[in-house]
């Protein structure tokens, strides 16, 4: 197996020394970063597209609070990748983490309506709306069901895409997804498995 932690080739662009990510696998807490998802994650895009420069990644919901697309954002910039954010206006992408990726070069783009991006997306990466951040209950009633993923939806999508998720989810991708071949979010926990195993063995010194 061959972790693409995104060391940069010498084709690639250096990325400023803020968006490069930490080697360390411990889980992270807070609001730190999620230095151990930051491997499974481009793997398993890698294993499912075979490539990960020259794509276009779509981030589609909670993008203020949630950590596995900071952390998934920082990474990507190693890469020559196209960023697609699409979210309710009070859960956009932090705008000082959006002005370090263009920093590092990286093509960005804001899109309230998913519908506009989908046909030129390769990874559709889904997060769900965190409830535990809200104090109002009635503004998270209000935006929860902003974006779903359904049937429906993807017959606009390519046929080689993914969606990926970092799960649990909450209503943002219906079940019915679930049987579609572009879903690969439950292959995404089994590839998280997998370098997780990696990375011990490493750890471990038996690889």
């Amino acid at each position: 197996m061959q972790l693409c932690c995104a060391i940069p080739s010498a084709a690639q662009p250096t990325p400023q020394p803020a968006m490069r990510a930490s080697p360390s696998s411990t889980p992270a807490t807070g609001r730190a970063s999620i230095p151990r998802r930051l491997c499974w994650i481009p793997f398993t895009i890698r294993e499912e597209l075979g490539q990960l420069d020259g794509l276009t990644v779509t981030l589609v919901g909670d993008l203020k609070h949630g950590r596995t697309v900071h952390s998934l954002v920082q990474l990507l910039a190693l890469h020559n990748v196209r960023l697609n954010y699409v979210s309710p206006e009070s859960l956009r992408l932090p705008a000082a983490l959006q002005a370090q990726l263009a920093a590092a070069g990286v093509e960005q783009r804001q899109q309230p309506d998913l519908a506009a991006v989908l046909p030129e997306t390769d990874v559709l990466y889904v997060t769900r709306v965190q409830k535990e951040r809200f104090t109002d209950m009635a503004e998270y009633e209000r935006i929860q069901g902003s974006y779903v993923i359904n049937a429906a939806l993807l017959r606009s999508a390519r046929e080689r895409m993914i969606v990926m998720h970092p799960l649990p989810r909450v209503g943002e991708i219906d079940m019915e997804v679930d049987n579609d071949p572009r879903a690969a979010y439950f292959r995404q926990m089994e590839y998280g498995m997998f370098v997780r195993m990696a990375l011990l063995a490493l750890v471990l010194g038996k690889a």
